[in-house]
């Protein structure tokens, strides 16, 4: 039988139809509160994948109607500035959530500076306390890109409960989130991270596959599963200039039964979740001030 192609799963398209309906939520806290929902963007040094990440989502944030304060750092800040920053808007009740743009310069603990962002203002998701409340099935604040990959899941249609899901990668921010995320939505979770020794063989019986190891064409096509649904979260840029993921695409597409695009995949609906976290945290806020 000829291979059938996979049918793309457009985040672009998800992404716009996420912040259009957030609209509304906002015009409604807006109405309440007197102002709108508000996030401290902080980045630190001149990264240039950082400054682009920071313009997409400030435009994100003007486009559905969330203020943004920007807080540049240069990278050979004084010890404790950023410490101060953190604090300061920990403490202002006009901000609602609070973003630290990674990776941060050396000489920058990059987990002490997280663990400072006040957990109901933690809109990356990343805080202890925000993962360990996914981890107990209570999530509040969700990793964005695992939260984002989770929607771009549910628009495909395809009922996960009960399948078999490989997530390749364990990192803090994206690989065990991604796992935590999966296993409550009733999957059976494998986690593949540098250890394990079978990768071909696993992915080969992943009904679910998660991608996120940072490693261009980690991912044979051939291995796919047929009628996969495969999620690419990684991206980087090949010495050609194009933008590549894990996933052999030309082939998987052809044994998968969806499959994100890298780029216009995993990207924009990671961005739009970030949107989703701050809108909830404003609202929580909000909630809680007039309780």
């Amino acid at each position: 039988m000829p291979p059938v192609s996979a049918r793309i799963i457009d985040g672009n398209k998800l992404a716009a139809q996420v912040r259009e309906g957030l609209q509304g939520r906002i015009a409604d806290f807006s109405a309440k509160a007197g102002r709108a929902p508000k996030i401290a963007v902080i980045i630190v040094g001149e990264d240039p994948a950082s400054q682009i990440y920071v313009r997409l989502k400030r435009a994100d944030c003007a486009e559905v109607g969330i203020d943004s304060l920007l807080h540049e750092l240069p990278a050979a800040m004084p010890a404790g500035e950023l410490h101060s920053l953190i604090q300061q808007l920990n403490n202002d009740d006009t901000v609602d959530g609070i973003l630290l743009q990674n990776p941060l310069p050396r000489g920058v603990n990059p987990i002490e500076a997280l663990d400072e962002i006040r957990a109901d203002k933690d809109v990356d998701g990343f805080h202890p306390h925000n993962l360990g409340m996914l981890a107990l099935r209570r999530p509040v604040l969700r990793c964005c890109t695992p939260k984002g990959v989770m929607q771009l899941i549910d628009s495909t249609d395809v009922p996960i409960l009960g399948k078999r899901a490989l997530v390749i990668g364990a990192s803090n921010h994206v690989g065990r989130p991604m796992a935590l995320e999966l296993l409550l939505a009733g999957c059976t979770v494998t986690v593949a991270h540098r250890f394990t020794s079978n990768l071909p063989e696993l992915v080969q019986g992943a009904e679910v596959l998660v991608s996120a190891s940072g490693k261009r064409g980690l991912i044979k096509g051939e291995w796919i599963r047929p009628g996969a649904v495969v999620i690419d979260i990684t991206i980087v840029r090949g010495h050609d200039g194009h933008l590549y993921g894990d996933v052999d695409f030309e082939e998987a597409k052809n044994r998968a039964s969806w499959i994100t695009p890298v780029p216009g995949g995993v990207g924009p609906m990671t961005r739009a979740a970030l949107l989703q976290n701050t809108v909830i945290a404003a609202e929580r806020r909000l909630a809680s001030w007039t309780d």
